[in-house]
């Protein structure tokens, strides 16, 4: 009997996606670059198993029903071209590649024309939740024709994570639509991670908390309705590790420069280029990019001095303050992410519905969380809404918080605490929140040195002054 789905790579994503596909009821066919990666899966982990082992991309294609539909887990970028211009001569017509990678949304809109021009179909997919997603249940973010979509809805929505309104997949919309979401997804992962890490700063270096007490507070962090999550159950965890050999608490022996695979950077490019301020994104990006920069930092820390003052104040206080600022900030970095899904909805014509992308968020990926309902609430009460600042519980939310988030930005700064994140988040909410701005002079500079022009206030029109220079004595 042909097998129902192939799976072409074989690293930790494509094996334990292998493993939920077969597991929920579709016989799987597999193939692997290198034959030893291959037997290796087989004897350990798919032994017993309703997968095939292929050794050839012509024996994996025949060992598939028609149509075929293939899901390819290798690197971004030319590999994924490479394996598709191999398997183009070998596929008959409406047989699918779902690209399950994480491509940038420009290289899978060129896939997805170059491919149904030729008969065959072809899905960019986001899939977020990491080695534990892919086996137990992922966000998908799929992204192609709808009719693509509609072959593979059987399989997706079984092995999507399930929440309490349903599978965690979705039809994103067309073109590259799915990857353009998962993108903009992991921007804003960025951006939560950086804050946490922010908010562990400030209580640990700040407020001289221990990695008990670290845990403790995390976790009760974690039975909020505003912070439950995903990544701060995971950080109240990373706080109970130690390192058997030392005893010293394991995530402080970890060398504090992060990586980056280029989503979070994508996602500020493409901000940028459609006009849409993700502050808090940027931020998260730069604090990576800065932190990879170890032996400088270090050199600078032993010739520049920051402030010497402590931390006096009331400590419950104090935590209590440094959770209302981390939420207000993650409301804002959440605010800004949808923002920039809602006009690239409006630009690239992906109909992008802003509440479902929220619910199939809620279970599976990285940046599951229980305020998502929240944030699908809003839209469901307002498909129209521009930012979620502007929907009545954020927006009170917010009100009702600010002094504890300013107060903790500005003892921050008081200490030479970094809070990149938190400051561009406050600055981001200070700048929305604003009927004017100073822009109006940073207008009539361009107009000054450049007879670029301004609108005024009082009437229509653009408008350039022939500027006097200031008198000799002034």
């Amino acid at each position: 009997m042909p097998q129902s789905f192939g799976v072409i790579g074989l690293a930790v994503m494509g094996e334990n996606l292998a493993l939920n596909v077969e597991r929920n009821g579709f016989p799987v066919a597999v193939y692997n670059r290198t034959a030893e990666k291959t037997d290796e899966f087989m004897a350990r982990r798919a032994g017993g198993k309703n997968i095939q082992a292929t050794y050839s991309l012509e024996e994996f294609v025949a060992a598939l029903e028609r149509p075929r539909r293939i899901l390819v887990m290798v690197k971004a970028g030319k590999p994924v071209d490479a394996v598709i211009g191999q398997l183009k001569p070998l596929l008959d017509e409406d047989d699918m590649i779902i690209d399950g990678g994480n491509s940038l949304y420009e290289d899978t809109e060129r896939r997805v024309k170059e491919l149904e021009s030729t008969g065959l179909s072809f899905i960019g997919m986001g899939v977020s939740g990491g080695e534990e997603g892919a086996l137990n249940g992922p966000s998908l973010m799929p992204g192609g024709t709808k009719a693509a979509y509609d072959s593979i809805e059987p399989i997706v929505t079984k092995i999507a994570a399930q929440v309490d309104d349903g599978p965690c997949v979705t039809y994103i919309g067309p073109g590259g639509s799915g990857h353009y979401v998962k993108m903009v997804h992991n921007g804003i992962e960025y951006g939560d991670m950086q804050l946490i890490a922010e908010a562990y700063d400030l209580l640990k270096n700040v407020l001289g908390l221990n990695h008990v007490q670290l845990a403790e507070v995390f976790a009760e962090w974690n039975l909020t309705d505003e912070l439950n999550s995903f990544l701060i159950e995971i950080t109240a965890d990373i706080f109970t590790n130690t390192d058997p050999d030392t005893g010293t608490p394991l995530v402080e022996l970890i060398v504090d420069a992060a990586g980056q695979k280029g989503t979070g950077r994508w996602t500020v490019i493409n901000a940028l280029d459609m006009g849409v301020t993700i502050p808090t994104i940027a931020a998260a990006v730069n604090a990576r990019i800065i932190s990879s920069i170890k032996p400088e930092r270090v050199k600078a820390s032993k010739q520049i001095a920051g402030p010497t003052g402590k931390f006096e104040g009331d400590i419950k206080t104090a935590i209590n303050q440094i959770r209302d600022a981390l939420y207000c900030s993650k409301i804002c970095s959440y605010a800004q992410g949808m923002a920039l899904l809602g006009v690239a909805s409006k630009t690239y014509d992906y109909n992008l519905d802003l509440g479902e992308t929220a619910r199939i968020w809620k279970g599976g990926c990285i940046i599951r969380a229980g305020f998502l309902n929240k944030i699908k609430h809003a839209f469901d009460e307002d498909p129209a809404l521009s930012n979620l600042l502007l929907a009545p519980e954020f927006k009170q939310t917010i009100l009702d918080r600010q002094d504890a988030w300013r107060e903790v930005v500005a003892t921050a700064a008081k200490l030479g605490i970094p809070v990149p994140a938190f400051s561009a988040s406050l600055d981001y909410f200070d700048s929305y929140r604003r009927d004017r701005l100073p822009q109006n002079l940073t207008q009539a500079q361009r107009d000054y040195f450049g007879a670029h022009t301004y609108e005024r206030v009082d009437k229509e029109g653009s408008f350039h002054h022939e500027w006097t220079k200031a008198p000799a004595h002034v």
